[in-house]
């Protein structure tokens, strides 16, 4: 945040952040670091109650990413959801590997339900997670203390900017 800005609108916004992390929880401290700077509301997608999402003006959809999408309980989350129009979303995840057309694809399927249900995509985030997965496990996983604080240095300059 610039000095002598008081970003007073991200305060006066209502935010909720709907994650489903799996694993190492990677997912869920990103989803945190959003909601300090946010003042959001971080629910699971059993927690959410469709009717109150009318109240929120930012919604954030996030989880691992499993075979190249979102984990299937957000998306079945994001399947049932009623349609809107144009309430501000934005999408995000953290993965063993990354690059900008590889988080591209992973969030296509997500961004395209989301836009056929009426939300605007005002921000996408991705990041690297620890990752057992699979035959990882057996030679520790790869990303290790992933997030770091870069990443976690990244997630809250990416907030800040969603206002």
């Amino acid at each position: 945040m610039q000095e002598g800005n008081t970003n007073t609108d991200a305060v006066a916004k209502k935010c909720l952040i709907i994650i489903f992390s799996y694993h190492h929880n990677n997912t869920a401290k990103i989803a945190y670091e959003f909601s300090k700077v946010l003042h959001a509301d971080v629910k699971t997608p059993e927690q959410v109650i469709m009717e109150e999402l009318q109240d929120y003006d930012l919604i954030g959809f996030g989880s691992g990413i499993d075979s190249g999408k979102h984990y299937k309980p957000l998306l079945d989350l994001v399947d049932r959801l009623p349609i809107v129009d144009k309430k501000a979303s934005f999408i995000f995840s953290t993965s063993a590997i990354q690059g900008e057309s590889k988080v591209k694809k992973d969030h296509s399927l997500l961004r395209q339900m989301l836009k056929s249900k009426g939300y605007a995509i005002v921000g996408e985030f991705s990041c690297k997670g620890f990752n057992t997965n699979s035959f990882l496990k057996y030679f520790g996983g790869m990303n290790k203390d992933r997030p770091n604080s870069k990443d976690i240095k990244n997630a809250k300059e990416f907030a800040l900017n969603l206002y």
